[in-house]
């Protein structure tokens, strides 16, 4: 049997967290000064900085209903790259389902940063602008 990438290991534990709404454990995984850059031109769009600016936008996540689905993922020593369809289940998401990649930046077993490339950035921008 094939043992799992430690970096691999590491974002499937994230989506794990994520899965369940557990900040506690998303925040596990993350450095302190993690950077996520989200693109677009919505509310929630630019880098977060800091891993309590990125919870209060995964908390927002959450209360829209995000959720993913991992299609495939790709590794080496300090980044993975990951596929997933993400959808929202909040009513009146607009027909939110998407494929999305994120680039991961992994140092000491930690994420550092993270790069988001929507499918559709129009219908994220969209999504995010009706519901504000």
């Amino acid at each position: 049997m094939t043992q799992k990438h430690p970096n691999i290991k590491l974002i499937e534990s994230f989506f794990t967290a994520y899965a369940n709404a557990d900040f506690a454990a998303m925040q596990q995984v993350m450095s302190i000064d993690v950077k996520w850059h989200i693109p677009g031109n919505h509310p929630f769009s630019g880098t977060k900085n800091g891993v309590k600016e990125l919870m209060e936008y995964l908390e927002k996540l959450n209360d829209f209903g995000f959720r993913a689905e991992q299609i495939v993922i790709g590794v080496n020593e300090n980044y993975v790259i990951d596929c997933h369809r993400n959808w929202s289940t909040s009513s009146g998401s607009g027909g939110l389902n998407a494929m999305s990649c994120l680039l991961w930046k992994i140092d000491e077993n930690k994420i550092v940063e993270v790069f988001n490339f929507p499918q559709e950035q129009y219908l994220v921008d969209d999504f995010f602008n009706k519901k504000i």
